[in-house]
């Protein structure tokens, strides 16, 4: 069976592969086109930062894993990998304490100055006095996202006898207060810390979660950045360091890279480095063999300790199984960003013939939306609970409306909300409840779900307001509780949603309120 590794990886993994008796081929120059001119006789691919589009998936009718020597999986459309039968893997443990230890040293060189004092005496300077160092020990440092690289650098922190706050949506609050953490909004945790460290995941709900305003409301001194970029405004950091507004930033990661005429790189209080977290030795070693053992577990149909989709090759078989993959995975999105509390729990209920099936592959596509990086298919409900959410996964025969339904309930002890889908036809996926809401929507593209009075005129004014912004309807699903009482509209939109159209919408004084979800 053959092997494309397409990014350097220690030949501790290469010696792994061929030791099993695998045909391993190395390019590590290679670009898309290369990858589709290859992919067709190939068995297994280990990566690194190669990006995996659903093209690939295509035209690829032997591949039965794409094994990444890392932990982020941003490059790689898990989606399209499941709806072909290929299992996606990961490496979550081989690199996370490199990659703590590489934001605690970029926190003490920010802080304290050191790549520009050494520049100084290098240079034959002698001048202490030309710096402003910054003590740690003394601040209270927030953490964005509390994933396993969260918490490392959590401990490492605490260690140092920093006070420690954090946002995390989606972790519990028993949970935090095992960690001694406490947990915050985000607006928050920016007016409160003199130190912000962020570790979250780059997702849709990641991306930009830091922009210019979150940027003007931190009233700390040092920013750190370590896990992707995307996550935080870079022009807006780089003006409000170069202004003095905040002393000291340490960024290891970048929206592009290799950064090209990034603001970052010209300023002189923030130290740059070329996304370094996870390289060390040891870690590059760990990561290659874990990637590799993934690939032969996979091809040996075994197993696969570190899959995030399917746990073999043989979990692919049913394909109306797979489509409720999708369903479980959209409800779950959808539930997440209506629902205001801070999720305590989640049941999954799946009625009808569904109730008959293996389920596990399903069940851990609910928690994709979570942004973890390491719930593996085996093992989804240990690890959400690990992270202070219990969850209740349950199954029954009957079902009134539908031949198979999978539902999603997430509740902060007191309030909760409720998302279910099915598959119709050809598998296709369909809402059919939200929040007590019975609809009939096609989940897909740009998004919005809006609630308002039930009154006469909504629907035609929201629809202007649309117009008016130039984004045309393509699909739209219309419920209300009563009549005179509340409506729910689920929209499927040519455009995405605007800031100023969400403003626009929630103007009107019937709209209770609206939520823009994009499923690209």
């Amino acid at each position: 069976m053959k092997v494309l590794v397409t990014d350097p990886i220690d030949d501790a993994g290469l010696a792994r592969l061929r030791s099993a008796g695998l045909d391993v081929e190395t390019d590590f120059d290679i670009d898309t086109a290369g990858v589709l001119e290859k992919i067709g006789d190939v068995d297994a691919m280990l990566i690194r930062g190669t990006e995996i589009t659903r093209e690939v998936f295509e035209n690829a009718p032997n591949l039965k894993i794409v094994s990444r020597a890392g932990i982020g999986v941003d490059n790689i459309d898990i989606p399209a990998a499941t709806d072909h039968g290929v299992i996606v893997a990961n490496a979550p443990r081989g690199n996370v304490y490199a990659a703590a230890e590489h934001t605690i040293g970029l926190a003490f060189n920010a802080a304290k100055q050191i790549p520009q004092a050494h520049m100084q005496v290098a240079a034959g300077g002698w001048d202490g006095e030309a710096f402003d160092a910054l003590e740690l020990g003394d601040m209270t440092a927030g953490i964005v996202g509390l994933g396993r690289l969260g918490q490392e650098v959590a401990w490492r922190l605490d260690n140092l006898g920093m006070d420690l706050v954090a946002y995390d949506p989606y972790l519990g609050e028993a949970r935090a207060r095992q960690m001694g953490i406490e947990l915050l909004e985000l607006d928050e945790l920016l007016e409160r810390v003199d130190m912000l460290s962020v570790q979250a995941r780059l997702t849709d709900e990641t991306r930009g979660l830091i922009g210019p305003e979150e940027i003007d409301r931190f009233g700390g001194d040092l920013v750190v950045l370590t896990s992707r970029g995307g996550i935080v405004d870079e022009p807006a950091l780089a003006d409000a360091v170069e202004s003095g507004e905040i002393a000291a930033a340490g960024v290891d990661v970048f929206s592009t890279e290799p950064p090209e005429d990034n603001p970052l790189l010209d300023v002189d209080n923030v130290v740059v480095t070329p996304h370094l977290g996870a390289k060390t030795h040891n870690a590059q070693v760990n990561v290659a063999v874990t990637a590799a053992d993934s690939i032969i577990s996979a091809l040996e149909g075994d197993l696969v300790q570190n899959a995030l989709n399917l746990s073999s090759t043989d979990a692919s078989s049913d394909p109306r199984t797979r489509g409720f993959v999708d369903v479980a995975e959209t409800a779950s999105k959808i539930a997440l960003r209506l629902f205001d509390g801070r999720v305590e729990s989640i049941e999954i209920e799946y009625a009808g013939e569904l109730a008959d099936e293996d389920t596990d592959l399903v069940t851990a596509a609910v928690f994709n939306p979570f942004g973890w990086q390491d719930v593996v298919v085996d093992a989804p409900t240990r690890i959400a609970e690990q992270r202070g959410i219990q969850v209740v996964e349950s199954k029954r025969r009957e079902t009134e409306d539908y031949q198979s339904l999978v539902s999603i309930t997430v509740s902060d002890g007191g309030s909760e909300l409720t998302v279910s889908g099915t598959l119709f036809g050809d598998n296709e996926p369909r809402l059919v409840e939200i929040d007590g809401f019975r609809v009939d929507a096609t989940p897909y593209g740009h998004m919005l779900i809006s609630r308002n009075r039930d009154e006469p005129g909504v629907i035609g004014a929201l629809g202007g307001i649309f117009g008016e912004h130039g984004i045309n309807i393509a699909g739209m699903a219309n419920a209300r509780e009563s009549i005179d009482g509340e409506a729910m509209s689920v929209y499927n939109l040519d455009e995405p949603v605007t800031p100023e159209l969400l403003d626009e919408l929630e103007s009107d004084s019937r709209v209770t309120g609206v939520t823009a979800i994009d499923l690209d």
